[in-house]
């Protein structure tokens, strides 16, 4: 088998963005349900497609700081400082006025306190990422509770009063929106179940569906959960058949695939089981994609889950180098940019630089991955 130079990996991403700048131009998709050749192309679809640009950007990919207040305060506690607004509020501080953070963050998933949230000096905490251009996301769903019918899945809860705070939140700057599906796996059980898959696939077509009609670009993220003991393989067969779920249902919801991003899971074997090789994560993860994703979904945004910020960084270093792919593939990473950086930091003031570097060098190393690239020495 021939192997692709990374450099080639490299113009690739940026021919993608080229022709998206094109496809931008031309605005091709009709409304859902009009005919191609009496298609008229609306403005909000156009500034649809001018966010995914901007979050797509070569050597760029998503900073996830959309923590609830329960899980900031997790992460708050494991440098032992209270679960405090003023701490949350510090934390963010410190992650979003890097030096040099648009350097290879484009889009930052906040969650609804941080979009409203006032800084330390009295203006809005995200004017610090508007200021260096960074597109400003949402998380807009609401949590996951048990799943009528099959009371060990969840189902992922928000959709009442969905467009009203989509509206809310476009008001207030934000220009895409994130929501988040979990599916376990537990062959035993019969986990994931029919019901349990089809829940997921129709929640997140309804919310992509909203939020394009608001104007935000929807993240679509079904993730199969890397908790339990399967093996590499069940998670390829699971992830397939999810991410297949998925798309028929956002084409059956009208959803302009054009106008979305997806944000999956890598295919990794259980946490309890023995682990892959970095190569077989990639060429499973690359396969699934190539077999379900269609190829005019922009982009595929990885999420960090279960892996250790090397290992996510290798990994999509690894998926690039595979050869070239008609999405822009590159990663919405939260724990794999935010754990150096929060240790090193500490809350403390005169640890702020610290913690920005350790942000700035994960952040550099990831946009490097998604071209291809070695980080830099």
């Amino acid at each position: 088998m021939r192997h692709r130079h990374p450099r080639s990996a490299s113009l690739t991403a940026v021919a993608g963005l080229l022709a998206w700048t094109v496809l931008l131009a031309s605005c091709p998709f009709p409304a859902p349900g009009a005919a191609t050749d009496a298609m008229a192309c609306s403005a909000k679809s156009q500034e649809l497609l001018q966010t995914v640009a901007a979050i797509i950007e070569p050597g760029k990919g998503i900073l996830a700081a959309d923590e609830s207040t329960g899980t900031a305060g997790k992460r708050l506690a494991s440098v032992g400082l209270p679960n405090t607004e003023d701490n949350r509020r510090a934390l963010r501080e410190m992650l979003f006025a890097a030096p040099g953070f648009e350097k290879h963050i484009s889009g930052v998933i906040l969650y609804e306190e941080t979009l409203f949230q006032e800084s330390s000096s009295g203006g809005r905490l995200v004017d610090a990422l508007t200021e260096q251009g960074v597109v400003l996301g949402i998380k807009v769903d609401i949590g996951t509770v048990p799943l009528p019918g099959s009371p060990f899945e969840l189902y992922t809860q928000g959709l009442d009063g969905l467009r009203q705070r989509c509206d809310k939140y476009y008001a207030a700057g934000a220009r895409f929106a994130k929501w988040r599906a979990v599916i376990p796996i537990d062959a035993p059980s019969g986990l994931p179940s029919a019901l349990g898959v089809q829940s997921a696939a129709e929640g997140l077509a309804k919310y992509a569906r909203i939020c394009q009609d608001a104007g935000l670009v929807p993240i679509v993220e079904p993730e199969v959960l890397s908790d339990g003991a399967h093996s590499l393989e069940a998670c390829e067969a699971v992830t397939t058949r999810v991410l297949s779920a998925v798309f028929r249902e956002l084409l059956a919801h009208g959803v302009e695939l054009e106008a979305m991003l997806l944000k999956p899971n890598m295919v990794l074997p259980g946490a309890s089981a023995r682990p892959a090789p970095p190569a077989a994560v990639a060429a499973a993860t690359r396969r699934v994609l190539r077999r379900t994703v269609p190829p005019a979904v922009p982009g595929v945004l990885f999420l960090s889950g279960g892996q250790t910020e090397g290992e996510a960084t290798e990994h999509l270093r690894l998926i690039n180098e595979l050869g070239s792919n008609p999405w822009y593939v590159s990663f919405s990473y939260g724990r794999a940019l935010q754990a150096s950086a929060l240790k090193a930091w500490s809350g403390k003031p005169g640890n702020v630089k610290a913690g920005q570097a350790q942000l700035l060098q994960r952040a550099a190393a990831n946009g490097a991955a998604a071209l291809a690239r070695p980080a830099a020495a």
